[in-house]
Protein backbone atom coordinates (compact mmCIF):
# COMPACT_ATOMS: atom_id res chain seq x y z
CA UNK A 1 0.00 0.00 0.00
CA UNK A 2 2.99 1.94 0.88
CA UNK A 3 4.19 1.82 -2.68
CA UNK A 4 1.11 2.78 -4.00
CA UNK A 5 1.03 5.95 -2.51
CA UNK A 6 4.58 6.75 -3.22
CA UNK A 7 4.10 6.47 -7.20
CA UNK A 8 0.64 8.53 -6.60
CA UNK A 9 2.64 11.46 -5.56
CA UNK A 10 5.29 10.92 -8.07
CA UNK A 11 2.69 11.24 -10.63
CA UNK A 12 1.31 13.71 -9.09
CA UNK A 13 4.18 16.11 -8.90
CA UNK A 14 4.46 15.14 -12.47
CA UNK A 15 1.69 17.64 -13.06
CA UNK A 16 4.01 20.47 -13.16
CA UNK A 17 0.99 23.07 -13.80
CA UNK A 18 -1.32 21.23 -11.07
CA UNK A 19 2.20 21.65 -8.96
CA UNK A 20 2.47 25.54 -10.06
CA UNK A 21 -1.03 26.47 -9.42
CA UNK A 22 -1.05 24.69 -5.95
CA UNK A 23 2.30 26.96 -5.30
CA UNK A 24 0.35 30.05 -6.73
CA UNK A 25 -2.46 29.40 -4.23
CA UNK A 26 -0.60 28.66 -1.25
CA UNK A 27 1.74 32.36 -1.70
CA UNK A 28 -1.60 34.45 -2.15
CA UNK A 29 -2.98 33.12 0.71
CA UNK A 30 -0.20 33.88 2.73
CA UNK A 31 0.51 37.27 1.50
CA UNK A 32 -3.39 38.08 1.83
CA UNK A 33 -3.42 36.96 5.49
CA UNK A 34 -0.12 38.85 6.06
CA UNK A 35 -2.57 41.66 4.91
CA UNK A 36 -5.39 40.72 7.02
CA UNK A 37 -3.72 40.54 10.11
CA UNK A 38 -1.58 43.54 9.60
CA UNK A 39 1.73 41.92 9.52
CA UNK A 40 4.22 43.13 6.74
CA UNK A 41 5.69 40.78 4.02
CA UNK A 42 9.27 40.81 2.69
CA UNK A 43 10.47 40.50 -0.89
CA UNK A 44 13.34 40.72 -2.92
CA UNK A 45 13.04 43.51 -5.75
CA UNK A 46 16.25 44.83 -7.48
CA UNK A 47 18.42 42.94 -5.31
CA UNK A 48 17.43 44.08 -2.56
CA UNK A 49 15.33 42.70 0.82
CA UNK A 50 12.54 45.21 0.92
CA UNK A 51 9.89 45.00 3.83
CA UNK A 52 6.34 45.83 2.50
CA UNK A 53 3.77 47.22 5.27
CA UNK A 54 0.73 45.50 5.44
CA UNK A 55 -1.23 48.40 3.97
CA UNK A 56 0.81 48.78 0.75
CA UNK A 57 0.28 44.95 0.11
CA UNK A 58 -1.42 44.56 -3.00
CA UNK A 59 -3.77 41.24 -3.43
CA UNK A 60 -5.79 41.12 -6.62
CA UNK A 61 -9.11 39.65 -5.37
CA UNK A 62 -9.32 37.48 -8.33
CA UNK A 63 -6.13 35.70 -7.19
CA UNK A 64 -7.53 35.02 -3.91
CA UNK A 65 -10.73 33.79 -5.05
CA UNK A 66 -9.16 30.76 -7.45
Amino acid sequence: MKVEKSEERKSLMLETDLVEQAIHRAAVRAIDRHKRLGQPIVVWREGQVVWIPAEEIEVPREDIES
